[in-house]
This record gives C-alpha cells, structure tokens and sequence, in this order.
C-alpha cells in the first residue's frame, strides 16, 4: 500500500486490517475531524470580522508561528558526545575527509559541563563573546541550539549565584549587536535558520538583558570574618592580584578602607605595566597638574588602543602531535613518547583561529 505522511521518514498514519480492507485508526480520524473543525471555524470568523481584526488575528498568528519554530529549533536537547576532543584538520587526507568546523568543535568539547567549572568559567565566555562578534554565521543549525542552550544555562547560573554579572552582560551587549546587524541585512549575509527563530533569538536576549539590570545583590548575614576584618597588608596583596582594573574599582566600592587603597597610584602602575609595553605608555602619557603620571586613567585610555593580557584558571590544549583540542583533565589518546612536551595552551582567540580557512 502507499506511504502516507507529509515526511517519508515519518511513520504516516496508524492503520487496522479489517475484512473490508486497510481502515484509519478511529484516534486519528478523531484527531483529523479536530482539525478540520478547527479550520473551518476559523476559516469562518475570517470571513465575517472586519479587516482590522483580521489584521490583528495575522500579527498574532505570525507572532505564534516564529514562538512556534523557536521551540521546535531550540529545544534543550543537546548533542553530547563521549569523548571530550576533536581532531582538527582542514583538509582531506587519504584517512580522513572533509575538514573539521567551528561548530563542530563547539558540540564536541562539552562547554555545557565547563561552565560549572569555576576555573572555565570566564573562558568559555569570552570564547561565546568572540563567536557572537564575528563567527555567529558559521555556526550550524546543532551548534546553534548547543550555542543559545549554553548561554541559556550562563545567565541563570548567574542570576542565581550573583557572580560575574558583568562579563555576561559586555556578551549580551555584543550578541544582540550583532543579531541586530544581521536581521536587518537578511538577504545580503547568510543566516543558517528561519529569520522567525532568530528573531525570537533576540527578544530572548533582550529579556536577559532585562533581567540582569535588574538583578538586586543580596547582603550576606555573617557573623564570622568578613573581608573587612583583614589587616591592610592583605587587602592590598588581594588588590594586586587582580588582572583587571574593573574588578579592582568594584572591590573599592564595599568599604572606604578599600576604596583608599583601590586609588594607590602603585598599584595602578603595576597593573600597566602588566598588560602594556613601555612603548605603548609614551604614546599616551597622561599626567597630572602636579606633573605625575595618572597611572589609573592611563590603564583605562590604553585599554582602548591595545589588547590586555587574559588570564584563565583553566584553558583547552592542543596537541601538536597529534592535532587534538581537549580538555587537559579529559585528555586524549596521545600517541607520543612525551605527551606534556606536546601540549599548548589555547587562548579564545587562538580558537577561533584555528578554523578559519
């Protein structure tokens, strides 16, 4: 007998032989009768509600149908794989054809479970950050849904646990940027998907966006030792570890004795000279009515010019023998006589690198 369904791949419909011959299941007839009644009626209230109802029954339907095609493109599912590593060639060769894509990479390094990692943490999103400036494009439909899960999961474990709210709203900002730029050029630039999911997309993330400004810190009750009871010489030792000169006026604001000594121009200097070479200070000297140098407003002005240096507690390795990315706790299977000898650290931005063609 024919095959019956709108998908070949699909089951078609449910049927009983009977002495009469092949007869439809009563369920679905019941279903089919449902939905012919259903079209019918509104086939009807159409025909007799004047032409701004009909217009307004449109933008409600079309606003149902990408609601309607965001849910069945992003569902929660996603791809998982056993072994945390991909092999990286960009070529084909007599044993392996075809090349391997940034997408690819992204469903198979299970950045899911590496956002729990504290030490991860900041990686992955810079890693996201970068992808929503320039590699947005070449993401395939999987590693999309991977993608907007993951960022998914980013902005409710900040909103739960109030850390690093900043860093995920600088990659909202950047993301919806983006989409923006992209949607209204539909057309002159591939999209990979319905133009309906990406909007929806971005009224998701303009929701987050919302969410996050009005995110409200809860003060902590404790009556053990608090941050405020260390000696000066240790808040200034915690204040000379920070990479990050945003971080460093943040912790200034809890406490005037913070305060004083997130102003230190030391402290400053050093930060300088931690991300900037002496040849980009003389380019933009900043100096004060006193004829010092304001080491703070310099970090802030080269900042613009040049890029700082980025430190992560944990990072991907590549193994130059082998052409694997992976997780250093994960491994993988080196075929090297001396495998630490082998392995390089992989920033976010070498990542992306390295599948560019």
């Amino acid at each position: 007998m024919p095959f019956l369904g709108q998908d070949w791949r699909s089951p078609g419909w449910s049927w009983i032989k009977t002495e009469d011959g092949w007869k439809r299941c009563e369920s679905c007839n019941q279903e089919l009768e449902r939905e012919n009644q259903y079209n019918i009626n509104h086939n009807i209230i159409l025909n007799s509600e004047d032409e701004e109802i009909f217009n307004n029954e449109e933008c409600e339907y079309t606003s149902k149908k990408r609601k309607k095609d965001h849910f069945k493109n992003d569902t929660n599912t996603q791809c998982f794989y056993r072994e945390k590593w991909i092999y990286v060639h960009k070529e084909s060769t007599r044993e392996r054809h075809g090349y391997c894509t940034l997408g690819e990479a992204f469903n198979r390094l299970d950045f899911s479970s590496a956002i729990q990692d504290i030490r991860r943490f900041n990686y992955v999103v810079k890693l996201l950050q970068l992808i929503a400036k320039s590699q947005l494009t070449s993401l395939s439909g999987v590693a999309q849904k991977n993608y907007f899960n993951i960022l998914d999961k980013i902005v409710q474990k900040v909103l739960s646990d109030h850390q690093n709210p900043r860093l995920i709203k600088d990659l909202l900002q950047d993301l919806s940027s983006t989409l923006c730029i992209l949607i209204r050029g539909v057309g002159k630039s591939v999209l990979v998907g319905n133009i309906n999911i990406w909007i929806c997309r971005l009224e998701t993330i303009l929701a987050w966006q919302q969410q996050l400004q009005n995110l409200q810190m809860t003060k902590q009750v404790n009556n053990g030792l608090t941050l405020s009871d260390l000696p000066l010489h240790m808040l200034n030792n915690i204040l000379y570890r920070f990479s990050d000169g945003w971080d460093i006026i943040t912790l200034g604001q809890v406490t005037p004795t913070l305060y004083m000594l997130s102003e230190d121009r030391q402290l400053w200097k050093k930060l300088c000279q931690y991300h900037f070479a002496e040849k980009q200070f003389c380019r933009h000297l900043i100096l004060s009515e006193k004829g010092h140098i304001e080491w703070k407003l310099m970090y802030f002005a080269l900042q613009k010019y040049y890029p700082t240096k980025e430190q992560y507690g944990d990072t991907l390795h590549f193994c130059r023998h082998c052409s694997i990315l992976f997780w250093k706790d994960s491994g993988h299977p080196c075929t090297a006589t001396d495998p630490d000898s082998c392995f390089m650290p992989v920033s976010p931005q070498h990542f992306i690198d390295l599948f560019k063609f």
